[in-house]
């Protein structure tokens, strides 16, 4: 199988981390090459990326934690994957996004509504700044953190010794 030596479980940690920090790479190419600035739910969905890249690591340093670390990282991309899923559910307008990410505001007084504004986010989470082939950058997140999480735990099993 070509993804034999990636699996191998001395180096699936090591595996795990580079494509998490590969993924990092493209987003912010993307944010500061190209000037698709976050919203608050992108910011969101980078966070667990960084988690996957520590416990990469972290299965490559200890050898005896190698599965559940490597199944902890997988959690970290079913994490990042849902919340690209509720953030392109935003951008398609099938549900409400967050009242911080761009909501309307809930101010009683004008000066409520003053403080609100000026707190308001700049960048919109229920308008996707690029759609590639259909699929905004949350959605792209959602169906590589799914290849991920697989990943993941194909290389957690092998390293329990199932092979």
């Amino acid at each position: 199988m070509i993804l034999d030596p990636l699996l191998d479980p001395r180096r699936s940690g090591l595996s795990i981390a580079a494509l998490a920090v590969f993924t990092l790479g493209l987003v912010f190419v993307s944010q500061y090459g190209f000037g698709l600035a976050p919203c608050e739910l992108c910011l969101w969905q980078r966070w667990p990326y960084g988690a996957a890249i520590l416990f990469g690591l972290a299965a490559l340093a200890l050898p005896r934690l190698r599965a559940p670390l490597l199944v902890l990282a997988a959690l970290s991309f079913v994490v990042t994957g849902g919340i690209g899923v509720f953030h392109a559910g935003v951008e398609w307008k099938w549900w409400p996004g967050l009242t911080s990410c761009g909501g309307g505001p809930t101010a009683t007084t004008l000066e409520d509504l003053r403080a609100q504004l000026m707190a308001a986010p700049v960048v919109r989470c229920d308008e996707a700044a690029i759609r590639v082939l259909g699929l905004s950058m949350a959605g792209w997140n959602a169906l590589w953190s799914a290849v991920l999480a697989g990943f993941a735990l194909m290389a957690a099993h092998r390293a329990k010794g199932g092979q």
